[in-house]
């Protein structure tokens, strides 16, 4: 963050002081960074007092200032030097799924004044040629941000959110780690609500927008496909004249928000079938790590590109970084470059590894919905089919597929329909195991889809929890399988895909040895 005085500060975000006099706020600068976790607090930082799940931000604040946060940004008084912002009807309702705890609303006025400091500081970098790229869609925002981020890195520094920081609280967060140093901020955006990625925008408002699809991730939370395409297009309307619109137009729905803009739209595609495109990919294949390789056409001029990331649906997140990264300036062959280099960033997303004894583990667990589901599962397949053998065998199925997943969450009343289809394309992908974790109505569905769809015998199994299908590998895992672990946050199957990696050898696989 640019530094502050924390009387510059309390100005900004309308607070009053506590526990420190006027003169010693005036004199007293903000130099490093905001952190809502007081482990994280560094010397001359503010120290964010937010409610948690088992305790109060506010009971910390006298040892985040012990540790060297100069401030603390609080709803109360807490005996240390703060900026003390009160709750009001206004800001009742900000952060509303983000702060589940926060029952006097004192959370709310902290993440108010935490967006009103963040658009302050936004503006001003701006003003020194700061250029911000926003990205939203219902799914592949975390890994177009990492490729983002990688491709526009040859061009001067960049900040962009670590993992999916990408709401009420981690937006402005990230805004915040820009300095007066910073070419280009990457802000990744999501919505539970009509309106949230408008508010996001109006923070850190966008000269550059990435939208990359509209598909059913919260569709619990807005009812509708088309109230999720209303809410996606907030990003490009809020971009200015002088700005442009990434839109992937391969997604009618996307394609749509060409004329919901006042920026220039630059198009990109991955079939342009004869459409007025900008950016386009041709001739896409996957070598035996799904990793994509196609020739990247742009402005009349074409180059070869070979991703380091997994999976055919890549190409279009892929695509949508390039553009961006030719709208700031580079050239073909420094994207082609950038994106040979870029692989996964960001935990738990796409992560391909093969441990030594031949396993290869997808560790997708994340972030989950039936868009996403799919495009790991094809991945899945793809690998199965094609990669090498450690023996030395070759491809052609030859290796064993296993599909580990957890519950698609926020997908309201078509859940049980969704978690159906993955259970039944999970067949049809002919992937050798199902590993179903949990035992509610939605994972019911999805093992009752496998089996109405043809698997039979052990193809297809639920198990209770994480702990009962790392039982369940450990026992049955053979050295050149291929496992997919895949799931919402909230099934807490990322430390399963951890912990697999953690069994590399054969002697670990044999529960006996």
């Amino acid at each position: 963050m640019i530094d502050l005085t924390i009387a510059e500060i309390a100005e900004i975000v309308g607070g009053r002081l506590a526990d420190i006099s006027a003169e010693n706020a005036a004199a007293t600068r903000i130099t490093g960074t905001v952190e809502f976790d007081s482990r994280a607090v560094t010397p001359g930082g503010l120290f964010l007092a937010l409610p948690g799940a088992r305790s109060d931000g506010h009971d910390f604040a006298a040892g985040a200032v012990a540790a060297g946060a100069a401030a603390v940004l609080a709803a109360r008084p807490v005996g240390v030097p703060a900026i003390v912002v009160d709750p009001t009807p206004e800001t009742s309702d900000r952060g509303a799924g983000v702060l589940e705890h926060d029952s006097d609303g004192s959370g709310a006025a902290v993440l108010a004044a935490l967006a009103k400091l963040a658009a302050a500081v936004a503006a001003k970098l701006v003003a020194g040629g700061l250029t911000i790229i926003g990205i939203t869609g219902s799914s592949g925002k975390t890994s177009t941000k990492d490729l983002v981020a990688a491709v526009l890195a040859p061009l001067g520094e960049v900040i962009a959110p670590p993992g999916s920081f990408n709401n009420e609280l981690g937006h402005p967060w990230t805004v915040l780690r820009a300095t007066r140093a910073t070419d280009y901020l990457v802000l990744e955006m999501s919505a539970r609500h009509r309106g949230n990625i408008a508010a996001l925008a109006a923070i850190a408002t966008p000269s550059i927008a990435v939208v990359l699809n509209v598909g059913t991730a919260h569709l619990g939370e807005f009812g509708s496909r088309e109230a999720i395409a209303a809410t996606k297009a907030e990003l490009p309307q809020a971009v200015p004249a002088s700005g442009a619109a990434v839109l992937n137009v391969d997604d009618s729905a996307v394609a749509a928000m060409a004329t919901q803009t006042a920026a220039r739209v630059v198009r990109v595609s991955r079939e342009p079938g004869g459409r007025d495109v900008d950016v386009w990919a041709e001739g896409v294949t996957l070598d035996e790590l799904a990793r994509p390789r196609f020739t990247l056409h742009a402005g009349g001029r074409h180059v070869e590109v070979m991703l380091a990331v997994h999976g055919d649906h890549q190409v279009s997140n892929a695509l949508c970084a390039a553009a961006v990264a030719l709208e700031c300036g580079a050239s073909l062959e420094q994207v082609a470059a950038a994106l040979a280099t870029a692989g996964p960033v960001s935990k738990h997303r796409m992560q391909v590894t093969t441990r030594s004894d031949g396993v290869t583990v997808i560790n997708d667990a994340y972030n989950a919905n039936p868009d996403s589901m799919r495009a790991g599962l094809k991945a899945l397949a793809w690998m199965a089919r094609v990669g090498p053998h450690p023996e030395g065998r070759g491809g052609g199925g030859l290796r064993r597929s296993w599909a580990v997943l957890g519950e698609m969450a926020e997908l309201g009343d078509d859940a049980i329909s969704e978690h159906d289809r993955i259970g039944r394309l999970a067949v049809r992908l002919d992937v050798s195991r199902l590993i179903v974790v949990g035992t509610g109505r939605t994972m019911s569905a999805m093992h009752h889809g496998a089996v109405m769809e043809g698997s039979w015998g052990a193809e297809a199994t639920m198990v209770a929890d994480a702990d009962a299908a790392l039982a369940l590998l450990r026992a049955e895992l053979q050295p050149s399988d291929v496992v997919l672990v895949k799931a919402s946050n909230a099934a807490g199957l990322g430390a399963l895909a951890d912990a697999l990696l953690d069994l590399g050898s054969a002697e670990d696989l044999d529960p006996n040895a």
